[in-house]
């Protein structure tokens, strides 16, 4: 479930400010670790001891930076890690890398791949 965007500045001032904070970082960290079965608001609670009206709070800030989404299943909500946003804002930060010498930034590149 994913949400095509393109990352500006501000919006990655935005995911920073978002993440900038302990609760919100361990809940993106989580949800990525979920990857696409992702999580309920009551899971993510649960799993990191927050109450919930503190991790509404919490998710609607992250849903707001496009690194996350989510989607209604009846009364609950289940949130993903967005991958797609999350490349976009790699793909910001990577932008016209190392002056085009890709030898460079290959290892930053390499450590990004999915370790099993």
């Amino acid at each position: 479930m994913e949400k095509e965007i393109t990352f500006t500045s501000s919006d990655a001032l935005t995911s920073f400010a978002a993440l900038s904070q302990k609760t919100r970082l361990d809940v993106f960290r989580l949800l990525i670790k979920a990857g696409e079965k992702g999580m309920s608001a009551g899971e993510i609670g649960e799993k990191l001891g927050i109450r919930q009206n503190t991790m509404s709070t919490n998710l609607a800030i992250l849903a707001r930076t496009n690194l996350v989404t989510n989607q209604r299943e009846g009364r609950s909500i289940r949130y993903f890690a967005n991958y797609s946003g999350i490349r976009q804002l790699i793909s910001f930060l990577m932008e016209d890398c190392c002056g085009g010498n890709t030898e460079i930034c290959q290892p930053i590149l390499d450590e990004l791949q999915c370790q099993n």
